[in-house]
């Protein structure tokens, strides 16, 4: 499995971004997650889901402000995130897990994400 994710950029908080995670290979039955990793803190899980779309579990920090979902036509799974902080800055990565995995063992290159206040 290979990972591109793409859509970073800069914005003043309460902005919107979308971020995009491009899958080739395949993803039946993998799990795919966002983390990201902000200046001088450890990397952590923004948010996951099946790549079939289903049980989307998200960081308390984000709930309500960030939605994950999928295209299946172009096996893209797109993270919208809206009412941005100045905390959200971090590079974010997403990542996908194999079937019967403990950890996520594919990752695509990070992606990174300003919230300027």
């Amino acid at each position: 499995v290979q990972l591109q994710a793409s859509g970073g950029g800069s914005v003043q908080a309460g902005g919107s971004l979308r971020l995009s995670c491009a899958a080739s290979g395949r993803t039946s039955g993998h799990r795919m997650g966002w983390f990201r990793q902000g200046p001088g803190k450890e990397r952590e899980s923004v948010v996951s889901m099946y790549w079939s779309g289903a049980g989307p579990s998200y960081a308390d920090s984000v709930k309500g402000r960030f939605t994950i979902y999928r295209d299946k036509a172009k096996n893209t799974v797109y993270l919208q995130m809206n009412s941005l902080k100045p905390e959200d800055t971090a590079v974010y990565y997403c990542a996908s897990r194999s079937p019967g995995a403990v950890e996520f063992g594919y990752w695509g290159q990070g992606t990174l994400v300003t919230v300027s206040s």
